[in-house]
């Protein structure tokens, strides 16, 4: 469910392209986006950072687009935000140690530090290589091509990084049942105690007397 919501934008972009054209279809995008925080405040009273980034570009290229009647500025919303994207978990990495990717997943999955390295740097490569594909297809195909890649390639391509990603660290995912279960100690844990509680009852009558 909250994948089609992330996708809600896009597919609106797409269905109304589809019917009335880029202009109609950038006016849509930027009010789908609109919808998206006010639903999200509404049942979280909260919205996230990304979300707000997004609204930003979508606000300010779409915006463009529309004034200007020039359709290049809404192309290039996509690589901006996928190289923003890449920009945020590269910095945040080298200049305040922090790996977002690993600040996201760590709850699923132990891993070691090289290999949360090698993930967050991955997804680094993949936005980046996003943004370039998108701009290829942009300007040097139909715009009906792109509208369709915007859909159906983009995410196609975002789902294959993931499964493979899930294949690669399947080992390192944690089972939810793989949790520390408190037991009764053995009689051995307590060598005293268990040699009092094995001792004759016969011996144990001698004592008392």
């Amino acid at each position: 469910m909250k994948f089609l919501f992330d996708l809600f934008p896009v597919i609106l972009f797409f269905v109304t392209f589809k019917i009335y054209g880029i202009y109609a279809a950038t006016a849509a995008a930027i009010v789908a986006t609109f919808v998206q925080i006010g639903w999200m405040w509404l049942r979280h009273r909260k919205v996230d950072s990304m979300l707000w980034i997004s609204l930003a570009i979508i606000v300010l290229l779409g915006g463009a687009t529309l004034v200007l009647q020039n359709e290049a500025f809404i192309k290039w919303k996509p690589t901006v935000i996928y190289w923003l994207f890449a920009a945020v978990l590269w910095l945040s990495n080298i200049f305040f140690k922090k790996n977002l990717i690993k600040a996201l997943l760590e709850k699923q999955m132990a891993l070691p530090i090289a290999v949360w390295s090698k993930l967050n740097m991955s997804w680094v490569v993949f936005f980046i290589v996003m943004g370039g594909i998108n701009i290829h297809i942009a300007f040097n195909f139909s715009i009906d091509t792109w509208v369709n890649f915007k859909l159906f390639g983009s995410v196609g391509l975002m789902l294959v990084f993931v499964v493979m990603q899930a294949i690669i660290l399947g080992k390192y995912m944690k089972d939810p049942e793989d949790v520390k279960v408190v037991t009764a100690p053995e009689e051995n844990d307590f060598p005293l105690e268990s040699a009092t509680v094995q001792k004759p009852i016969s011996q144990r009558k001698g004592d008392d007397v």
